[in-house]
């Protein structure tokens, strides 16, 4: 139920985003320009991520205090009211309401999985897989949203030629409304309603001593990380329709191919044939081909191309988000929910910061592909930033733990 509710959550942002252009170029109406479509889709996009920042943090606190299902249960049920209203939205004001709000709900549902799983795992190993199969449930939303979204609103334009545009577009998103429901439903029966135990399960993992700034570092790179995908996502809806001229399936092809080729990345990365420990050695190369990715994108001169450079970006970032949470809640000790809502607020923050770059800089005449110039910089910063992180997650032993085994093999 907890990958279900991340997969709901997922699957619900990613219907939106091929369609999001081509509903704002609705509501806009003949006034409406290229620039102020580009400019839209940005700040919608980077409200909806901004509100996950503001809230996630608050959510994760709430859930530490009061129980993981109370928490993830408003999340689900409010998520399902707003992208209800959504499918009627006739106005460009609300639609900038229900993203804040869809946003704020939203927020309380990944961190709150996430915390659940660090609550409950008792290796290392089953902290990674878990981890790792919440977020496979959220790239798997990701990947369906896309085409999904595109095929019922397009299929239902054909089939039933009465629907209004705005009937057709609304299609998907009173769907994702009722899977949320049914979900939360699901959440009641499944999930367990006591607050969580005072005590964190006993790992099979020695002490650590506490290294300054390790966890800021992290948080750190998760919001460069995600200011990268935000640019990127947004750059790729708005490059294939204004400059490359793509076909909404084309565009949903792309993002398809993103969330694929990172379901398959995370999948290896975090299976049963390579530690945990081990993957601190990856961050940094994932960065650069990261930056390297980003500042490939603008020049792409084809569908093709476009494909290849796709699958760079998608195969670092894919990488790199797990391992960063992952990480951070080994860090996190007790306070599960508080630090991975800090996790998903830094996260979300970057998002809300390349989205809306990317769609306020896209038609920079005097600075072409700025938004990808600026955040592959930015990614060339968290390459150098990473370089030290492999010494400073390795495990230390405590010196209590060591003494009290050797004096127990004296004994015997």
């Amino acid at each position: 139920m907890l990958m279900a509710s991340v997969f709901t959550v997922s699957i619900g942002y990613g219907v939106i985003l091929p369609l999001l252009p081509y509903l704002i170029e609705r509501l806009l109406g003949a006034g409406g320009n290229a620039a102020q479509v580009s400019r839209s889709t940005g700040l919608l996009t980077g409200l909806y991520t901004l509100s996950l920042f503001l809230f996630a943090p608050v959510w994760g606190r709430l859930s530490d205090r009061y129980g993981r299902r109370t928490i993830l249960l408003i999340g689900l049920i409010g998520f399902s009211a707003t992208m209800l209203i959504f499918a009627f939205i006739e106005s460009l004001v609300a639609v900038y309401a229900e993203r804040f709000l869809s946003g704020l709900f939203a927020a309380a549902v990944t961190p709150v999985a996430l915390a659940a799983i660090g609550d409950l795992a008792a290796t290392e190993e089953a902290r990674a897989r878990r981890l790792t199969f919440v977020s496979l449930a959220g790239i798997s939303g990701f990947l369906l949203g896309p085409m999904l979204g595109v095929f019922i609103a397009q299929g239902a334009g054909n089939l039933l030629p009465i629907l209004s545009a705005a009937g057709s577009l609304a299609l998907p998103l009173a769907g994702t409304a009722v899977l949320a429901l049914f979900v939360a439903i699901a959440a009641i029966i499944a999930i367990p309603g006591a607050k969580r135990s005072g005590a964190a399960p006993k790992r099979d993992h020695p002490a650590s001593k506490p290294v300054p700034w390790l966890v800021p570092k992290l948080l750190a790179l998760a919001f460069i990380v995600s200011a990268g995908v935000g640019v990127f996502e947004v750059g790729l809806a708005l490059r294939g329709k204004q400059e490359l001229g793509l076909t909404q399936y084309q565009i949903a092809m792309m993002f398809t191919e993103c969330s694929l080729v990172m379901f398959v990345v995370q999948a290896a990365v975090f299976s049963p044939w390579v530690k945990p420990e081990t993957t601190r050695w990856f961050i940094a190369p994932a960065l650069a081909v990261l930056a390297a990715g980003l500042f490939l994108v603008p020049r792409a001169s084809d569908f093709s191309m476009m494909l290849a450079v796709i699958g760079a970006v998608a195969v670092s970032a894919g990488i790199l988000s797990p391992i960063l949470t992952y990480w951070i809640s080994s860090k996190a000790g007790r306070a599960q929910g508080t630090e991975l809502g800090k996790q998903t607020a830094a996260a979300s923050l970057g998002a809300a910061v390349g989205s809306a770059a990317g769609g306020l800089l896209f038609d920079v005449a005097s600075l072409p592909a700025a938004p990808f110039l600026l955040v592959t910089l930015l990614t060339g910063l968290g390459v150098l930033l990473s370089l030290g992180l492999p010494k400073m997650l390795r495990t230390r032993i405590s010196a209590k733990p060591l003494t009290a085994a050797l004096a127990k093999r004296t004994l015997r």
